[in-house]
């Protein structure tokens, strides 16, 4: 509920700040004293587009900012979702800044206008001629008897059937979509796969088969110049190891002269030890060294092979054609298994229709339960608000597709007088008929499901004052569930709130301003006997409030 409101520098409004309790509060005032400007302020918070116009000092800000009591809203999972910090007293606010911009702000964090909508309709409900307009759409329809049929949960049940619902038949429609083309190119794919996987493809074979392809290419070369080196490490005269074991020999004999002499010899003995392994390695090289030309051959098919598949694909490396190969034979695969997975989601998108049309069903059901009841209600309610013969004929039909709630589809017709055809409500009454349609459904509402706080806006203009009586006494009615306001020209009206609020003009030598006040008990008396006879207060206007008040 609204517990506290501060508007700065908005209009004609200066620097206000009220506060607010639950129930019944009703708020009065002149006209043009400013009662409309106070409901335009709270709307910026709710979520209105800001005017620069709105401006009282165009040099100075508006701020305006109002906290509400969310205790029993379960309001917890939007605040999660649009990442907001939540806390049962939430303060919302909205400011005007002089160079024509506006920010908002819940609980201090800055929100966009979307955001502050979204949380606005939660928390207030404008109830005003304008809002009649609701009574012709279906979803809003549909909503009052669920309400009276005690849908809440179904609904809930329903609707998360429905997403899932819904997300197999994408799921579907995007797996029937990728059949279509992967037929187009599946045997494009297949050929491209079959010639990767014919090449022997691995890592570091490009570096591999160059390598094989030189020593097989250059086998003469090689044997050649092994053959020399042979000869160079093991002649028997002259050769680097005969040579190696002289010198060997010869420092030996120094090695008891001291140790930089066993240093040296230790190191000739690692040359002559290197060079003896280096001699049998090259032997063991030489003897592997053959001419092969069938190999040279199968080698250099494979090089060129590889060449060409790089040059098909784009690609630099081979470690790039198994990517390209890997992915290939994944969409061949999934291709070859579409049919069975189409048929699995067709089998599930059976069962979950079949899920579905049971709640359907099942909502249909209790709406049609409810429809006498709420037929009843209403023409009861509105019997008493002045149309005696105001009857409503409500029937469902069956669509075709599944809706937000459910397969229903409504048919909301009223005939307002004796012997007069049923019809739509917006053709068939008036505005003044529609604003009393409006407020007896939102008192059916108020019974079976958490409303936010409602304010009426002057709902009671043009109507008699016995049926304004009627009128506030459903309002407060209504405020034994939640907090209702009153913005009301009528005393009958103004005399049955809780609370009851002035809105008044204040001048003085620089401005006029707009202030308002909790009026006590005398207080109250002297406005409902100004409502009643004007500013001339007479002792019958008098005592006619007191005995409102009672």
């Amino acid at each position: 509920m609204l517990t506290q409101l501060s508007i700065k520098n908005y209009a004609i409004i200066d620097d206000l700040n009220v506060s607010f309790k639950d129930g019944f509060t009703v708020i009065t005032g002149e006209t043009g004293a400013g009662k409309s400007i106070l409901l335009e302020g709270l709307s910026m918070v709710l979520g209105k587009r800001a005017d620069l116009n709105s401006l009282r000092d165009k040099t100075s800000k508006c701020i305006i900012e109002a906290q509400f009591s969310l205790g029993g809203y379960e309001l917890q999972s939007f605040f999660e979702s649009n990442d907001l910090d939540y806390d049962v007293q939430t303060i919302v606010r909205r400011e005007i800044l002089p160079s024509g911009k506006s920010r908002a702000f819940i609980n201090d964090t800055p929100v966009t206008l979307e955001v502050l909508t979204g949380l606005g309709g939660r928390l207030i409900d404008v109830h005003s001629q304008h809002q009649t307009l609701l009574l012709a759409e279906h979803d809003f329809q549909l909503k009052i008897i669920d309400a009276i049929a005690g849908n809440s949960k179904l609904l809930k049940t329903y609707r998360s059937s429905l997403a899932a619902y819904k997300n197999t038949a994408t799921e579907l429609d995007a797996l029937l979509q990728q059949q279509q083309n992967a037929i187009k190119d599946q045997d494009y794919n297949s050929f491209l796969l079959n010639e990767l996987e014919s090449t022997p493809l691995k890592e570091g074979m490009q570096e591999e088969l160059e390598n094989q392809y030189e020593q097989l290419n250059n086998v003469e070369t090689i044997l050649s110049q092994m053959s020399a080196g042979h000869q160079l490490l093991q002649n028997e005269n002259s050769g680097i190891l005969a040579l190696l074991y002289e010198l060997k020999l010869a420092i030996g004999k120094l090695t008891s002269f001291g140790s930089a002499y066993s240093d040296l010899n230790e190191r000739i003995q690692s040359l002559h030890i290197e060079a003896d392994d280096i001699a049998s390695e090259m032997q063991s090289l030489e003897e592997s060294v053959e001419t092969d030309p069938n190999r040279l051959e199968e080698v250099n098919g494979l090089l060129q092979s590889l060449f060409d598949l790089k040059k098909k694909h784009g690609a630099t490396t081979v470690t790039e054609l198994l990517e390209i190969r890997d992915d290939l034979r994944e969409k061949v695969d999934r291709t070859e298994h579409l049919d069975e997975d189409i048929e699995v989601q067709k089998s599930l998108l059976a069962k979950q229709e079949a899920e579905l049309l049971k709640l359907a069903e099942e909502l249909n059901l209790k709406r049609q339960a409810a429809i006498p009841e709420l037929s009843r209600q209403l023409e009861e309610d509105l019997a008493a608000l002045g149309m005696p013969h105001a009857t409503f004929k409500i029937t469902l039909e069956a669509a075709s597709d599944y809706g937000t709630t459910g397969r229903d589809r409504i048919l909301f017709l009223l005939s307002s007088n004796k012997g007069t055809d049923y019809g739509p409500l917006k053709k068939v009454a008036s505005g003044g008929e529609l604003s009393r349609i409006m407020l007896v459904i939102k008192a059916v509402l108020s019974q079976h499901e958490k409303l936010p706080t409602l304010m009426f806006d002057e709902i009671d203009t043009g109507v008699s004052g016995e049926i304004s009586n009627r009128m506030a006494d459903i309002m407060r009615k209504m405020s034994q569930h939640m907090q209702v306001f009153a913005i009301t020209h009528l005393p009958q009206v103004a005399s049955k709130g809780d609370h009851h609020y002035k809105v008044y003009k204040e001048d003085s030598e620089q401005m006029t301003r707009t202030e308002m006040k909790r009026l006590s008990t005398d207080e109250r008396i002297v406005e409902l006997a100004e409502m009643l006879g004007g500013k001339e207060l007479s002792d019958s206007a008098l005592a006619h409030a007191r005995q409102l008040l009672n």
